[in-house]
């Protein structure tokens, strides 16, 4: 003979009820035996809703606003590099140039650089000895295959980690401008990044008008030739005609200009060192 089982326990309204002034009771009892506890906790809250009346808005300066916006702004997807219509023909995009001069184009001063440096950089080095110990607070940039690195003499290959970034989207950005137009495969050449104050001092005897105040010392700047790009060849394939330079320069140009106008990094166009000097944001 088959045994009825027990239909299962069903939670109701009754015993929700029940539960809860339960509860209540217990803490009401805690409340009168421990009132000291209960005044406390009042005073807590009652302070916290006075400050928060009385608290001023944050208001954040330009470079604390133009810092957000990069970091949400980097933090979005790369959109897709298309190399192709959609009826199968290859894109091949023309080489513009920006108007006026390069010093009007990029005219973003030291002190303007420098402010932003000294903010979002970090503290001076010393020495490379110095450098090499804070070594955790820099990103080694010494090789990549988005640029190269010229043989440095008065900086070494470090940058704190939001100019690293920057330095590869630069170098993203450039390659895939290249193949867009149907340029060979070149790589920007970096010639300048991370100055000690020793470094500092010894390329102000050499060169008298490179500044002691430097952007170069807080790891947020970077210099890129605009004359000296180094050809990737394809060992399988038959060697093809020479980039002339200043194609090159036009289309690093287009890109740090792309950077500029999004507010990603200040840019100065150096003359005499044949570079862009860039501070990132």
């Amino acid at each position: 003979m088959a045994t009825k089982s027990n239909p299962p326990y069903k939670f109701n309204r009754l015993h929700f009820l029940l539960c809860f002034w339960a509860a209540a009771g217990v803490l009401f009892g805690l409340k009168c035996a421990f009132p000291e506890i209960a005044g406390e906790k009042l005073e807590e809250v009652k302070e916290r809703i006075v400050e928060m009346r009385t608290a001023r808005p944050v208001v954040h300066d330009s470079i604390t606003l133009a810092k957000m916006h990069v970091d949400s702004m980097l933090q979005r997807p790369r959109p897709m590099l298309r190399l192709t219509h959609p009826d199968g023909t290859p894109v091949k995009n023309r080489v513009t140039s920006i108007p006026g001069t390069f010093h009007q184009f990029f005219p973003d001063l030291n002190d303007v650089q420098l402010a932003t440096a000294q903010r979002l950089g970090v503290e001076s080095c010393a020495d490379r000895e110095e450098a090499s110990q804070r070594r955790t607070e820099f990103v080694y940039i010494g090789a990549s295959p988005f640029y190269d690195i010229e043989r440095l003499s008065h900086s070494i290959p470090y940058l704190v980690p939001r100019a690293a970034r920057l330095l590869d989207e630069i170098g993203r950005a450039f390659l895939d401008s290249l193949a867009s137009k149907g340029i060979p495969f070149h790589k920007m050449v970096v010639t300048s990044v991370l100055r000690t104050d020793e470094d500092v001092k010894r390329l102000r005897r050499h060169n008298g008008n490179a500044s002691e105040q430097s952007c170069h010392r807080y790891g947020t700047t970077f210099d890129i030739s605009y004359n000296v790009f180094h050809r990737v060849q394809d060992p399988d394939l038959p060697p093809q005609p020479e980039t002339w330079a200043v194609t090159l320069k036009s289309v690093l140009a287009e890109v740090l200009a792309d950077q500029r106008r999004l507010g990603t990094c200040w840019v100065k166009y150096e003359y005499r060192q044949s570079c862009f000097h860039i501070t990132c944001r």
